[in-house]
């Protein structure tokens, strides 16, 4: 199985916060995750919440334990995502925000992204777009 790489995963950081900034969204962070959790690259912008790390760790994070993007399984019922949780170590988010990254060609999972600082759906958003600028597929875990 093939891992993002250093120079990948610092792109897709940049154009993450590149994008949250053009959205006029509230200050990001973001972490890109190999396909070992091992963090490769974290970046936030100025005045993000000192939690955000941490969440945005978590999110991607759940997103290689599950092998899928957070917003598949986000909407669970807790009697599945607490025990996960416990399980996890803590080390799991279950909300939107976490974003797997997916080869194009033959759709390994190559990491997983996460950021926190707006909402779900604008963190997803901003995600989507950083995993995009180096031609890689976003695996929100939705429908496409």
């Amino acid at each position: 199985m093939s891992s993002i790489n250093l120079d990948q995963a610092v792109k897709i950081a940049q154009a993450t916060l590149k994008t949250g900034r053009e959205l006029d969204l509230k200050p990001l962070t973001v972490v890109v995750l190999d396909t070992g959790g091992h963090m490769v690259a974290f970046m936030r912008d100025d005045d993000s919440g000192i939690l955000r790390p941490e969440m945005a760790t978590a999110k991607a994070y759940g997103c290689l334990g599950l092998g899928m993007g957070s917003r598949g399984y986000a909407g669970r019922e807790i009697q599945f995502l607490a025990p996960l949780a416990t399980v996890a170590q803590g080390r799991l988010l279950p909300v939107q925000g976490g974003v797997l990254i997916r080869d194009r060609e033959n759709g390994v999972i190559m990491g997983a992204v996460g950021a926190s600082g707006d909402t779900g759906d604008n963190d997803e958003a901003a995600i989507i777009a950083g995993i995009r600028s180096v031609d890689l597929f976003a695996d929100t875990g939705g429908t496409p």
